[in-house]
């Protein structure tokens, strides 16, 4: 029968014992001086060295040239506690499992007192010392604390709160650790060269991440290798397949996919994961490695050689080829909720589901609320999205953006309707110049040009759809500062971008006056420097005075309070509102004639707007403000949106009147419908 390794390569000497320093030079030193203490406490992870350190510290203690540091090794006593040696009768091994009771203890205080037969000390070795009862260590208390001269207690325990406190405190208490990997690898490279069997370098980091720290647990996971290697030796797809542990080729699929947000690619390698007969579970933990790797190899270009992290030179090329498409916080976050994903599978009776929904929630950074999520989308757009406009900017298109600047336009720019093509349209010198008291456009625009209008800035300059592209995150931003701030702005929205200030409208006025408060202003301006960055001035206006909130030099018209009735007895009162039901008109006198008026003043800044197609109403140029009258009826006025004029032909065409495409309509009737005016002599 063929001895494991960790009993074969057991070490001698203190100076064998592998990552242990901090206890063994100590020890090394006590023993030099010759100050020996009459009991030890060793503790630590299983198979990191404890019980070996205390059968070496007992050969150095029994050694004919002892107490010494190193054993001579050829003494009886040396011979007898080697690590393949008979044992010796004064050196005495018990396991607390089997022998923690009081008859246990209360025997081995007895055989205590006897005198050793042949060496020096006669020395008690208790391992797993915390399963002793409580009862036990009571018994065992008087001779611990006052033993006879040649009696040494050495005990070993991976639990040392377990041991009674009165026990403790009467010993010299050394805890060991886990051997760190650069150590280990030591180890295991002079183990296989001792065996005589070639391993590929990949597989050693693999054998080293299995045993966990645990010299005994990393041995025998070598011994399981080297028990099944063929003629070339240890391979590393023998050791994947004997080990369980994933392709690294899977966990690079996985990185990539992440890196370019390819979610095709990540479920495609979760399939083959599963078609493989791999364990998922095993696989997060190992892609929590890989994304731990990463996050050092992050911030510590030179981890490699520092020895934070341990891979192959191949493996190590693919690791910095990934951490320049992936930043710190998308990484931290993925670790994050890998983390947390590997706590929701144990026990899962679906761990495949469990996986699939954990890549889901790394491919969907924008769900995710917390400020990893707003890191990760950050970087995102700092990768994808310049603020002064790039691809993905000028492809969306501005169906959003015209849909907000109509919903924050007044009524009055729906009044004409171009797809109304009337039969008998009213003659252009009796049509009134403006449709409403305030209309920041006489005439009516293109669909293109209201949203083309919103962002007169230069090119290059931040509009107000890339504000709005990012406002959740501006609101998560804002929310730090001030909850009521970002509650107010819920219902808030961007209406232009000019130079360096941001309109906003606000469909309550009194919330509109609370945002434009200077407290408010402040939090919203440094939530737009620390999203888009720059710096920036914030007004929050009204939605119904969103235009006239717009800088003179934006080109469109400022809206014009109503100006007093004219004094001239043949001019039209007002624009014409169309009722919602347009009665067939009668025949009636002819009406006055149309003053010259609005003919000889048309607007010289508004020249092209007046082009219309052949089949639209042709609109007379707009008159000065002083030449019209406020509306009679206020509920008219503030009618919010008016009713387009019916374009059906008159039932009965009058015999008189001006007309205008082959149909007559009277004018007067057309005034008194519409208008609610009268003649002057009634």
């Amino acid at each position: 029968m063929a001895l494991a390794l960790y009993r074969k390569y057991r070490p001698a000497t203190f100076a064998e014992v592998v990552g242990q320093e901090h206890v063994t030079e100590p020890l090394r030193t006590a023993l030099a001086a010759g100050r020996v203490n009459h009991a030890y406490l060793f503790s630590g992870p299983r198979g990191c060295g404890k019980t070996s350190s205390a059968r070496i510290l007992a050969r150095s203690l029994n050694c004919v040239q002892g107490p010494t540091a190193d054993p001579c090794g050829e003494c009886g006593s040396c011979i007898a506690l080697a690590p393949e040696g008979p044992g010796s009768v004064d050196v005495v091994e018990l396991d607390a499992a089997s022998h923690g009771g009081v008859d246990d203890a209360r025997d081995l205080r007895d055989r205590a007192f006897f005198t050793p037969a042949e060496s020096r000390y006669r020395v008690f070795i208790i391992d797993e010392a915390h399963m002793v009862t409580t009862q036990g260590f009571n018994a065992l208390l008087k001779i611990v604390e006052e033993p006879p001269e040649h009696l040494i207690f050495i005990f070993a325990t991976t639990e040392p709160d377990k041991v009674l406190n009165t026990i403790r405190s009467r010993t010299h208490h050394y805890p060991f650790r886990l051997i760190p990997p650069g150590a280990m690898r030591e180890l295991l490279e002079r183990n296989c060269a001792a065996e005589g069997v070639p391993v590929e370098p990949a597989v050693l980091p693999l054998v080293v991440r299995a045993g966990g720290g645990s010299a005994r647990d990393t041995q025998s996971v070598l011994d399981q290798l080297l028990a099944g290697a063929g003629s070339q030796g240890v391979t590393y797809d023998r050791a994947i397949a004997l080990l369980g542990v994933t392709d690294s080729a899977l966990i690079d699929d996985v990185i990539d996919g992440l890196a370019v947000a390819d979610g095709a690619a990540i479920y495609d390698t979760v399939h083959k994961l599963v078609e493989a007969g791999h364990d998922p579970r095993r696989f997060a933990a190992d892609l929590l490695d890989r994304l731990r790797d990463l996050v050092l190899l992050r911030a510590v270009p030179d981890a490699a050689g520092r020895g934070l992290v341990d891979a192959p030179e191949d493996q190590l090329t693919r690791m910095q080829q990934q951490v320049q498409r992936l930043d710190a916080g998308t990484l931290s976050r993925c670790a994050d909720i890998v983390h947390t994903g590997l706590t929701e599978m144990r026990g899962a009776t679906a761990p495949r589901l469990l996986l699939e929904l954990l890549c889901a929630r790394m491919l969907l950074p924008a769900t995710d609320e917390s400020e990893a999520g707003l890191r990760h989308r950050m970087d995102r757009l700092e990768r994808r999205l310049t603020v002064s406009g790039s691809a993905s900017a000028a492809e969306e298109p501005a169906q959003p953006e015209a849909r907000t600047a109509r919903s924050a336009e007044p009524a009055p720019r729906t009044r004409p309707a171009p797809e109304a093509k009337p039969a008998a349209p009213a003659p252009a010198p009796a049509q009134p110049a403006q449709p409403e008291p305030a209309p920041p456009e006489p005439t009516p625009q293109p669909a293109a040009e209201p949203a083309a209008a919103e962002t007169p800035e230069t090119p290059g300059a931040l509009d107000a759809t890339a504000v709005r592209r990012v406002w959740s995150d501006l609101l998560g931003v804002i929310r730090k500062s001030s909850r009521s701030t970002e509650a107010m702005m819920t219902n808030a929205s961007v209406h232009a971008v000019e130079n360096d200030t941001v309109i906003l409208t606000h469909t309550a006025a009194p919330l509109a006056r609370r945002l434009s408060e200077p407290r408010n202003v402040d939090v919203i301006a440094k939530a737009l420097a620390e999203v888009l960055g720059g710096q920036w001035q914030v007004r929050c206006v009204p939605a119904d005075q969103a235009d006239s909130a717009r800088t003179s030099g934006s080109g469109t018209a400022k809206p014009a309070s109503p100006p007093a009735a004219s004094a001239a007895p043949a001019q039209p009162a007002r624009a014409p509102q169309p009722p919602p039901e347009r009665p067939a008109p009668a025949a009636a006198p002819e009406p006055p004639p149309a003053p010259p008026t609005p003919q000889a003043q048309p607007q010289p800044a508004k020249p092209a707007p007046r082009s219309q197609p052949d089949d639209d109403i042709p609109l007379p140029p707009e008159p000065e403000p002083d030449e019209y009258e406020p509306p009679a009826s206020p509920p008219r006025a503030s009618a919010p949106s008016p009713t387009p004029v019916s374009t059906e032909p008159p039932a009965s065409p009058a015999p008189s009147g001006p007309s205008l495409g082959g149909g007559a309509i009277d004018v007067q009737q057309l005034l008194s419908d519409q208008l609610g005016a009268r003649p002057l002599d009634e």
